[in-house]
């Protein structure tokens, strides 16, 4: 019986080709669209974030097509914006930098995506990281320059039983390059490397949560100066 892998699929080239060598490897691949939280309106338009955009999920969505995969969307809402969301506005409240990409891979993508796919029968999921792994040891990306195993870091070794990283061992050129011969169309989507639920700048959107006080001005030393 072939083994069975859910492929999480953003739209982009990455997980579009790590869909696509999967299947050529010989597994039942299915694709799977995330959807996470949505940004608040603003004036009278609603905004997805960037990484969940309808456009996003209609560009998956056509890579499965032609790929000739199963297709479903999943939606993670009220669990991002409780476990990354919300936590990301808090550390800003601590004064602490906040890296919501680390702990949505550890408790969203690789937590509650993985959790339903075995619930589903799934032998594996995947995803179009730039890393690898050596059974549950955890290896950096072969292309140093878009190495993501540090945003994986909090992955445990069940986790990392359950993960494939099909494209870890190529680098971008080799990933697009490969997009164009499995005739995707996605093969020349740019990447995005922003906060994915930001849908503009940092401090614009931290305006949106917080009220301004005013306080004293000191310096490193906690010396009030004004």
């Amino acid at each position: 019986m072939l083994k069975k892998v859910i492929v999480a699929m953003s739209g982009g080239v990455d997980s579009s080709v790590a869909a696509a060598l999967l299947k050529k490897q010989g597994f039942q691949v299915i694709g799977v669209f995330m959807r996470f939280w949505k940004s608040p309106k603003k004036g009278s338009v609603e905004r997805w974030n960037r990484c969940c955009s309808l456009e996003s999920e209609a560009r998956a969505r056509e890579v499965a097509r032609v790929l000739g995969i199963p297709f479903y969307v999943f939606s993670f809402q009220k669990e991002f914006k409780k476990r990354i969301v919300d936590r990301f506005l808090e550390d800003y409240k601590l004064g602490l930098t906040p890296n919501p990409c680390v702990i949505c891979n550890k408790e969203i993508k690789f937590g509650l995506l993985l959790e339903k796919a075995l619930a589903l029968g799934a032998d594996y999921i995947a995803t179009g990281h730039y890393a690898r792994k050596r059974s549950t040891k955890l290896l950096r990306g072969r292309d140093a320059a878009k190495d993501q195993s540090y945003f994986l870091w909090r992955l445990n070794q069940k986790q990392i039983k359950h993960i494939l990283f099909p494209v870890g061992s190529y680098n971008k050129a080799q990933v697009r390059e490969l997009a164009r011969k499995f005739k995707l169309p996605v093969a020349e989507t740019p990447e995005s490397q922003e906060i994915c639920f930001v849908p503009d700048a940092v401090n614009e959107f931290l305006k949106r949560y917080f009220k301004l006080k005013p306080g004293n001005i000191v310096d490193v030393s906690e010396k009030v100066l004004g």
